[in-house]
């Protein structure tokens, strides 16, 4: 039975807007109708589906697909009640298939590729098989970074840190992690604000540090005003700001303007600090050192970047300092 990639029965979890192009659907981590309003190196990285998951239920045995031919290594994971049972790589292919599924009715998820795009034509599953929407009750939580919140060098999408969190610890997850691209913009902050939303958290500094993009005078009140913006819509819910993990070469070496990391995490806490006591008191500080700090600079192969085991590293240790403690 074959399915049109816009079939009601099929939810693109993840996923802000959904476009439909001449190869067929494609999903993005922004809003396609307002793309004109923001950065084009954002959109470069949005249109990447990282956290992305097409989930249905249905009794198939069997889950095929044609794309849009990728360009690039990307792999797919195929779950079936949340067990991972198989992965491909979608590099110079412009269809998958994945046979053997477990018998009966199950949910079925496919994690799209956390680097290069992903475009849909068409899915198919067993002539006759059931299939119906699956409605996800879990809490949603909305994370925002850097390159390293999208994990490009994740073993796979349901490797990366944010996946093994919302999956360890039952969250409906929306990955807002643009590579090179965290730079506190209004646009996303008014984003979020839209989008529903549990638990919030932000992982900032990094790409601002790099790219000297905001200095010591800014810095601070873009953090305070993009929180502001976000509790215009969500007053009352956990929002955690999170400084940057452990960068040997940026701790105390400044940048064009004066930032070096050390100096950064003092930022972030005193922005969190300061909406606290202006009567904010669901905004909470994690210094990203307790996430991921120097005892881990040995999976740090580019000194930035962790590696596949660095952001399961990540992931665990993100439920104990953040999930355990303020998704609750």
């Amino acid at each position: 039975m074959q399915l049109k990639p816009d079939a009601p029965q099929l939810t693109w979890q993840g996923a802000v807007s959904l476009q439909e192009t001449e190869a067929g659907i494609m999903p993005w981590r922004t809003p396609h109708s307002s793309h004109v309003l923001f950065p084009e190196p954002l959109l470069e990285r949005s249109a990447m589906p990282a956290g992305v998951r097409i989930s249905f239920r249905s009794n198939t045995t069997r889950v095929s697909g044609n794309i849009a031919p990728q360009k690039e290594s990307g792999i797919l994971d195929l779950c079936c009640d949340g067990e991972v049972v198989a992965s491909l790589d979608l590099a110079e292919k412009d269809a998958f298939a994945f046979e053997n599924l477990p018998d009966g009715e199950k949910l079925i998820e496919l994690w799209l590729p956390q680097f290069g795009r992903f475009q849909l034509r068409s899915l198919e599953i067993d002539d006759g098989a059931t299939l119906d929407a699956f409605t996800d009750p879990r809490p949603r939580w909305i994370t925002y970074g850097s390159s390293i919140t999208q994990c490009r060098t994740a073993a796979s999408p349901t490797q990366t840190w944010p996946a093994i969190v919302a999956r360890e610890h039952g969250l409906n997850l929306t990955g807002l992690g643009y590579g090179g691209q965290c730079h506190l913009d209004a646009m996303v902050a008014r984003m979020i604000r839209d989008l529903p939303a549990d638990y919030i958290s932000m992982c900032l500094g990094i790409n601002i540090q790099g790219a000297s993009s905001l200095g010591p005078r800014a810095f601070r009140p873009a953090i305070i005003g993009a929180v502001q913006i976000v509790r215009e819509k969500h007053p009352d819910i956990p929002i955690v700001l999170m400084s940057p993990i452990c960068c040997p070469p940026r701790e105390e070496n400044p940048n064009t303007v004066g930032f070096h990391l050390k100096r950064m995490r003092e930022e972030v806490q005193a922005a969190a600090e300061a909406l606290q006591t202006h009567g904010d008191q669901n905004v909470h500080y994690v210094d990203g050192l307790r996430v991921f700090g120097a005892d881990y600079v040995h999976l740090l192969p580019d000194d930035l970047h962790p590696d596949a085991e660095g952001y399961r590293v990540m992931g665990k240790n993100f439920v104990a300092e953040v999930a355990e403690k303020f998704f609750v």
